[in-house]
């Protein structure tokens, strides 16, 4: 590798680090002085996080079942509903993640 080359990898890895630390303390910065945060950015705290996994689940699901007819999407479904019924009854997010990836693992592939 080129001198040249590897400044200009160090260059955007640092940069890219900066941006980073700046991304993660931004919060901390505009709220921690014992500020109060504005009810519109916590409303959006509320509402962000379970639209965004709506909105994954829903990408995954559709965007399998087009390119491929593969089980005809019946892993995906059991494990989905594995990870919805262990939410909903144990509450417990890693657990519901981890039993639905492995379900959803093993039903592909050995079927």
């Amino acid at each position: 590798m080129a001198r040249s080359d590897l400044l200009y990898t160090l260059y955007i890895v640092l940069a890219a680090g900066i941006v980073t630390i700046l991304l993660r303390a931004f919060p901390f910065i505009a709220f921690g002085s014992g500020r109060r945060t504005p009810e519109t950015v916590r409303y959006l705290g509320n509402v962000i996080s379970p639209a965004a996994i709506a909105m994954l689940t829903v990408y995954c699901f559709f965007s399998h079942w087009q390119s491929s007819l593969t089980l005809y999407g019946i892993p995906e479904l059991l494990a989905g509903g594995t990870a919805a019924l262990l939410q909903y009854y144990k509450r417990n997010p890693l657990l519901s993640i981890l039993a639905g990836t492995v379900i959803y693992m093993i039903l592909v592939q050995n079927f």
